[in-house]
């Protein structure tokens, strides 16, 4: 089968869930995942890949028909500049997270010349993007991160040992854990994408969303959407320095009740997303 053949092959199995742009985005980067062609083989409209390969190519592709995130097929996306392992286990990053990490390297320069000494807890950790690319950008920094799921922390672990980033990473639930057991030292910032999509937000989640990706890192636990939000206020109240910093990506429709549970902080803040939605809150101790 030649290129010619297989881009036609390709782009029939995905376009009723795909456009051409996104078709020829992910033909490029699945021949050169799996049919191992550069970039000239690619544009060569006649030649012929390997037919093992092929195989391998063809069943990718099914996967891709099916809603199966590209990222998760490939085993990796790109996240701030950087490369991170990912799987069924862990949520694929998504731009408002990336504003997030914009936001808080900025606000953590302002309220700290250097990093030393300064001790960060991620609420949440998933694949590790959060913690890990804190330490790149203050490698001083003591970085701990929590998570309820062990699978999710592997990945965790694995993405910080390949970026060679000391993360002390926390498998336990946070709205369960004994603070005063696991923590002896307040930390400088708190910062946290947890799960806040509400129990009834269901139906408007996307098929792909639901079939693929950990509910557990999506939806709430229980019927109150701002549970995670309403336990890291009353963590930062004793675990937060003074002048310290809780960034926060939150649930649109939740904008303001959210900022409300930090009405004891000396400033607050709610940000929006380049999609115009309230995504972010920055509360100062």
């Amino acid at each position: 089968m030649t290129v010619s053949q297989i881009k036609t092959l390709f782009r029939d199995e995905i376009s009723e869930i795909y456009s051409d742009t996104e078709i020829s985005f992910l033909f490029k980067i699945f021949a050169e995942k799996f049919l191992a062609m550069d970039l000239t083989e690619i544009r060569n409209e006649n030649f012929v890949p390997d037919d093992e390969l092929l195989k391998i190519f063809l069943d990718k592709t099914q996967q891709l028909k099916s809603g199966k995130p590209y990222q998760q097929i490939l085993g990796e996306t790109e996240f701030f500049g950087l490369n991170f392992f990912v799987n069924e286990n862990v949520l694929i990053p998504r731009p408002e997270t990336e504003e997030l990490m914009e936001i808080a390297i900025q606000r953590i320069r302002t309220v700290r010349q250097n990093s030393r000494d300064l001790k960060i807890l991620d609420i949440g950790t998933g694949s590790g993007i959060i913690p890990i690319i804190l330490k790149k950008n203050f490698p001083e920094a003591e970085v701990f991160s929590v998570d309820i799921s062990a699978k999710a922390l592997e990945i965790a672990q694995k993405n910080a040992d390949f970026h060679q980033a000391e993360i002390h990473f926390i498998h336990d639930d946070f709205l369960t854990m004994n603070f005063s057991e696991k923590f002896s030292q307040k930390f400088g910032i708190i910062i946290s994408n947890p799960p806040y999509i509400g129990q009834n937000e269901w139906s408007e989640i996307s098929e792909s969303v639901k079939n693929f990706e950990p509910n557990i890192a999506l939806f709430s636990p229980v019927s109150d959407a701002l549970i995670f939000y309403r336990k890291i206020a009353d963590f930062a109240c004793k675990y937060l320095i003074s002048n310290g910093l809780v960034l926060l990506e939150i649930n649109q429709k939740f904008g303001n009740e959210t900022l409300a549970l930090f009405q004891n902080f000396r400033r607050k803040e709610l940000l929006k997303d380049l999609s115009g939605n309230h995504r972010f809150i920055i509360a100062q101790k």
